[in-house]
């Protein structure tokens, strides 16, 4: 009767152990695979703001009207100097941290028509010093200060809630220019096509990673 009793207890101990075990493991993180994940970058918002779908309305170079624009209504015409990096329904409430492009020194920092809260830093690619074009930014996040050096990957600031001041009424995007040279130029659009040849699509530089 004792052996009975001490193999039923040892039984049901060790089915106890085994849905502990069990359970231990379909919670572990770890084991956890989401079905987004894009090398090099992690599926929450911190790390994927430059993300080439995000590219969805405004890529480098297209030419914009107020009858032609993937965004109504359109108050800007001409051709896109930079690209645009939109947001989800889902992240409209909440901040979207916009990580360092490259390496280099902030150059200004500031509220601008058209922007809102737009930062410009000096960088070098590939040989070449250019200047990169933030814009849409909240301004009050922004804590680098002017001249201080930055690292590729490092917190610039969040982005600034859509259809406000720190949009300056824009939605809630990500403009991302860069100008050839060290000439602090922030235009988001010009009016002649050749006037591109002194800007860079950015996105070729995510071939390159």
């Amino acid at each position: 009767m004792k052996k009975t009793i001490l193999v039923a207890t040892v039984f049901i101990i060790g089915a106890v152990l085994i849905f502990i075990y069990k359970n231990q493991i379909a919670l572990a993180p770890e084991d956890v695979v989401p079905t987004n994940l894009v090398p090099g970058k992690t599926t929450d918002s911190t790390n994927t703001i430059f993300d080439k779908t995000r590219v969805t309305k405004k890529p480098f170079g297209i030419y914009i009207t107020s009858g032609n624009s993937p965004v109504q209504p359109e108050k800007f015409a001409g051709y896109h100097t930079g690209v645009d990096f939109e947001t989800t329904a889902a992240e409209a409430g909440i901040d979207i941290p916009v990580p360092v492009f490259c390496d280099g020194k902030l150059l200004l920092k500031k509220y601008a028509t058209g922007y809102g809260g737009v930062a410009v830093q000096s960088c070098n690619l590939n040989g070449e010093s250019v200047t990169v074009i933030y814009g849409h930014l909240k301004l009050q996040s922004i804590n680098p200060v002017v001249g201080q050096s930055l690292k590729k990957g490092d917190l610039l600031g969040i982005l600034g809630k859509g259809y406000s001041t720190e949009t300056d009424g824009e939605r809630k995007h990500l403009h991302l220019g860069i100008h050839i040279g060290s000439t602090i130029n922030i235009l988001g659009y010009v009016q002649k096509q050749s006037d591109l040849s002194t800007w860079l699509d950015l996105i070729q530089f995510f071939e390159l990673d």
